[in-house]
This record gives C-alpha cells, sequence and structure tokens, in this order.
C-alpha cells in the first residue's frame, strides 16, 4: 500500500470551513467526487479553486474554446481526472470526436480558431506570460480579443491549481468518469 498523507474527507470529517462546498458540490452533483474530498483538506484551496471556475465559466471565451484551454492545461500537467471530466463535458457539448481525440492527445486541433486558443496557452505557459507580439497578434488574428488573451490566463491559471493539486493529492477516477478514462502518453 503507498503512503497517503491526504484525508479523502466526507460530509463528516471534512474541516467546518469546507463543509457547505462539500454539502453543495454533492447535491449538484448527486455524489460526492472523490478530488472534491481530498481538496476539502485545505479549504482555501477547494474554494478558490471553485470560485475561479465559476469566473471562468463566465469569460467571453466561448465554451469550446474555454475546454481547449482546460484540456491543454490538463494533459500538459498529466491530470487523468482533469482530462477524463473535461472529455465529458465536451461530450456533453457534442464536441466534434476529432477535436476531443486531438484535445486528448494533445495534438493540433482540426479547427484554426481553436488551435489558435491551444497555441496561446502553451506560448504563455511556455515564455512565464510573455508571449511575443507576432504569436499573440496570431491569437488574435483568428478572432480573438485582448481580453480574451488575459481570459486565456485566468483559465490557465485557474487549471493549473486543479491539476496539481489532483495530481498531489492522487485523486482517483470517480465511476460516473470511467468512460472517460485518459492516460499521459510515455
Amino acid at each position: 500500500m503507498t503512503w497517503q498523507p491526504f484525508t479523502q474527507h466526507t460530509l463528516d470529517t471534512a474541516p467546518p470551513a469546507a463543509r457547505g462546498t462539500l454539502e453543495a458540490t454533492e447535491r449538484r452533483m448527486g455524489y460526492l467526487p472523490a478530488a472534491v474530498g481530498l481538496l476539502a483538506e485545505s479549504p482555501q484551496l477547494l474554494d478558490g479553486f471553485l470560485r475561479l471556475s465559476a469566473l471562468f465559466e463566465t469569460t467571453s471565451l466561448d465554451p469550446l474554446a474555454r475546454e481547449v484551454v482546460v484540456m491543454t492545461m490538463a494533459t500538459r500537467n498529466a491530470c487523468h481526472l482533469c482530462v477524463a471530466m473535461h472529455t465529458k463535458k465536451l461530450t456533453a457539448l457534442a464536441a466534434a470526436p476529432e477535436l476531443v481525440e486531438a484535445l486528448r492527445a494533445g495534438q493540433p486541433l482540426p479547427d484554426a480558431r481553436l488551435e489558435a486558443v491551444r497555441q496561446f496557452t502553451l506560448r504563455a505557459l511556455a515564455t512565464a506570460g510573455a508571449v511575443p507580439q507576432e504569436e499573440l497578434r496570431a491569437f488574435l488574428d483568428h478572432g480573438h480579443t485582448p481580453r480574451q488573451a488575459l481570459e486565456v490566463v485566468l483559465g490557465i491559471g485557474t487549471y493549473t491549481l486543479s491539476t496539481l493539486a489532483n495530481r498531489l493529492t492522487g485523486a482517483p477516477l470517480d465511476e460516473p468518469l470511467a468512460p472517460y478514462a485518459w492516460e499521459p502518453q510515455p
């Protein structure tokens, strides 16, 4: 058995500051995801991620563009849980299977506008935000706005938080996500 310093909390064992969040999550999803139980160890981290995630969902990026940012972060950071969860979300959005496959493989996307989002996300990460002007211009030339460039940064921050925390805690894949399981490529 592997040593595990993190507790997968329940409504009964969670720190008091996390209990309301766990109750709301369980009501909304119909079950308490293991990752949420693990992140409850730090009520601030859990609350911060959920707030940032909700803010990211209100950005001017369309739903598929947001999912491109999330999946780019998830595959880059090898978060099997995030890839499965957002594959499920892409399926609910009726995303083209070719798009989903390319995102899961970390490969160029068949849609040039969405590929510009993926490339911009990767360049923002590779340059710690110092994206060369010509690469920012390429993002903008695909119909994106300066506001959306900043919104990509919000998505990067949000999903850096979740992917790293999920990996640190060893968050397992919940049964409802099993059909969307993913393993990183060697």
